[in-house]
């Protein structure tokens, strides 16, 4: 049996209609690589363990960028003194 995307829909829809979203979700990205260009037989060999969906309140300009997040535990160093800034530790200024 070959299997094209309104088969697909059609087991989509049962699947919600039973609350098996696994299989639900698995025949939504075939669709969806169907729908790109995939043959069916690619749609099904392929993995889309990895992919994740853009959040619809985080679309715009500048949301793709990656965010960098600090180690475990790390805190940012102390601001310096603005009284003390520039100033060796005999209290002289800098020569220039």
């Amino acid at each position: 049996m070959t299997v094209t995307i309104e088969t697909l829909q059609q087991q989509m829809d049962e699947a919600v209609a039973v609350l098996d979203f696994e299989t639900a979700r698995r025949c939504r990205d075939m669709i969806n690589a169907m729908r790109g260009g995939a043959t069916a037989a690619e749609a099904e060999a392929a993995n889309f363990a990895g992919l994740t969906r853009q959040e619809p309140g985080a679309m715009g300009l500048g949301t793709s960028q990656q965010k960098r997040t600090p180690p475990a535990g790390w805190r940012p160093p102390p601001k310096p003194d603005p009284m003390t800034a520039g100033r060796s530790r005999r209290g002289r200024a800098p020569r220039s």
